[in-house]
């Protein structure tokens, strides 16, 4: 048998018989709430199949309610966020805040600009258009807002020069190493340091900028014109690099690290969760590259929180990733205190990728989470506050499996969380 049930045995002796009898009483409906929580786990594990597992603990009384091949390295696809979300918030700070820069190396003449303007960017996964933000994110850095900025401080009307796009803090490749870092559409974007509208060619992501670094170059010159500032049309645009010569004249920001969490976490964003796992590296590891940035992730989950996954991207994409659920309780567990971490898990029925599951059942909005979808693999983890009162941790890691055939046994597990009266 590999089920594993839990271990509340409790022997009352001595007892006057009123006291024994009450015991008894409370005995008996723990032994049946817990009896009727390990049968629906197990039910659902059994449906699930040989390559899956699942740990759930009492995060309020420390005890470990059910393990099923819980130390077992399974895919973890999205769950993996979880992992490079907390080294964010650890390593930046939830207050920290990302900036993409307009410098220069030139000279004002009354309100003409003459020289080159360097648009360098800063790793930001939000910057592009205020409409585009407004529809994707409802908060971000727009060019528009840095082109504001730029006139305000400058009081320029006329620019004459030529445009650098700086988009060295990142790499120049695309992908993650599942795709051999080329373009693809499961990261959802165009990773680079200054990707505007995430690199996409068309509202729907389905097309590609060749260059996304010299497409924000032509919107800020855009945004110029749109904002009344003279731009000839000859004006030249390439990449390149910005000098330790040139001044700074504006700069806009992203929103803090915080909400970036929260935008990762939430829908499950591919594109921010690479982009990010790169600014790891920029600012703390090797360089702004995937390699960097994934070995960044692996030490500080080591060292903080005692946990060492398998990890080589920042998404989850990659099958070399492993995960067990026992690490991803541990990690939940430690973050549990963690408001902002906590807040940026999709809750059920009602946000993100868990906004239509669990609806109208009692774990609706009792129970948090991450999941993770690959074409063979569906995970869901979180947080469920349980009838009697307990938060109780949960990862149910499921491989080799199709996607729509695991939600719904994945739902019923939740729900058992969910009314779990121990």
């Amino acid at each position: 048998m590999r089920r594993v049930c839990l271990l509340v045995a409790v022997c009352l002796l001595g007892l006057v018989p009123a006291a024994a009898s009450a015991a008894a009483r409370r005995a008996r409906g723990r032994s049946t709430s817990q009896s009727l929580l390990i049968a629906a786990l197990n039910q659902g594990l059994a449906r699930a199949g040989a390559y899956s597992g699942a740990y759930v603990e009492d995060l309020t009384t420390g005890a470990a309610l059910y393990a099923d091949n819980a130390a077992v390295g399974r895919l973890p696809a999205s769950v993996e966020k979880l992992y490079t979300t907390s080294t964010v918030l650890f390593k930046f700070g939830p207050d920290a805040r990302l900036s993409t820069q307009v410098l220069g190396t030139g000279q004002r003449q009354g309100a003409t600009y003459t020289g080159t303007l360097y648009l360098r960017g800063g790793g930001d996964p939000t910057f592009g258009s205020a409409g585009f933000i407004h529809a994707n994110y409802g908060t971000g850095a727009s060019v528009q807002q840095l082109v504001s900025g730029l006139v305000r401080a400058t009081g320029i009307t006329s620019f004459r020069g030529a445009l650098v796009a700086d988009e060295s803090l990142l790499d120049s490749r695309r992908g993650t190493p599942p795709y051999r870092y080329r373009p693809a559409l499961d990261v959802e974007g165009e990773l680079s340091a200054l990707a505007f509208n995430r690199g996409w060619a068309d509202p729907l992501g389905t097309i590609y900028y060749r260059h996304p670094a010299i497409e924000a170059g032509q919107q800020f010159l855009s945004a110029l014109r749109a904002a009344g500032v003279q731009v000839p049309g000859s004006t030249e645009i390439r990449a390149g690099l910005t000098p330790p010569t040139a001044t700074p004249l504006a700069a806009v920001v992203s929103p803090t690290m915080q909400t970036l969490v929260h935008l990762t976490n939430t829908p499950s964003d591919n594109f921010f969760a690479e982009t990010l796992l790169k600014d790891l590296g920029a600012r703390y590891g090797a360089g702004g590259t995937t390699a960097a940035g994934a070995a960044v992730v692996r030490a500080t989950i080591a060292s903080r929180f005692g946990l060492h996954p398998q990890l080589n991207d920042g998404s989850g994409l990659s099958r070399r990733d492993r995960t067990s659920p026992y690490d991803v309780v541990s990690l939940l567990r430690q973050q549990s205190g963690n408001p902002i971490f906590v807040d940026s898990l999709a809750v059920a029925g009602q946000t993100g990728t868990l906004k239509d599951e669990l609806r109208n059942t009692f774990a609706q909005s009792r129970c948090r989470g991450k999941t993770g979808t690959l074409s063979d693999a569906s995970n869901l983890v979180g947080l469920c506050q349980a009838r009697d009162g307990h938060t109780l941790a949960f990862a149910f890691l499921m491989n080799r499996i199709y996607p729509g055939y695991a939600h719904p046994i994945q739902n019923a597990m939740a729900l058992a969380l969910a009314g779990y009266d121990g």
